[in-house]
């Protein structure tokens, strides 16, 4: 819950990715990357919470933070429910990329441990993922495919709740590595 003066009981409800809960601009992100704008988004997206569990404890930052990804970088994200209100997965979903699926587990993730129980040996590949109630999930992806893409929880309200962020995937060293110009016919808003 963040403070919020004009709400019933002073709060809002709210979702975040590293207590951040994202906030959609006017200006498309694609647009705004495409054409180098300036103030539309910040690339600082933390690559990890600011602070640790218990993270419904927290107020959450707000705003439109990115998370800039060098061409065919290997991402690994680690996805960690922490909903302690009630129980429901969240089914994350990746726009623009297939994903591994290298790891799953009860509680919170322990990162001097649990990666040791990988599988990096023929893991499902998917495009959207549940994260159990309590539970975490680890994935893994090539950074090859350059724009802007959406890393989101598939129900509705967490969404409107901010629980989405965007990935920047830089353009690679050869042309075909890079973003290709809107087309000449797309609509003007």
């Amino acid at each position: 819950m963040n403070p919020c003066p004009t709400c019933v009981n002073g709060t809002r409800l709210v979702a975040s990715l590293n207590n951040v809960s994202f906030v959609m601009p006017q200006t498309a992100l694609l647009q705004a990357h495409y054409f180098n704008l300036k103030g539309v988004y910040r690339t600082d997206f933390p690559d990890s919470p600011s602070k640790h569990f218990n993270y419904t404890g927290l107020a959450t930052l707000k705003g439109t933070r990115l998370s800039k990804i060098a061409f065919n970088s290997t991402v690994e994200l680690v996805l960690q429910d922490t909903n302690l209100l009630t129980v429901e997965s969240h089914p994350f979903h990746l726009h623009g990329y297939n994903f591994f699926v290298v790891g799953t587990g009860v509680g919170n993730f322990n990162a001097s441990k649990d990666p040791a129980n990988y599988n990096l040996v023929d893991p499902i590949e998917r495009n959207t993922v549940g994260v159990p109630t309590g539970g975490w999930v680890a994935i893994r992806f090539r950074a090859d495919n350059p724009s802007v893409w959406f890393m989101h929880c598939h129900l509705e309200l967490h969404t409107g709740w901010g629980l989405k962020m965007a990935f920047v995937v830089e353009d690679g060293p050869e042309k075909h590595q890079s973003l290709l110009p809107p087309p000449k016919d797309l609509p003007k808003c």
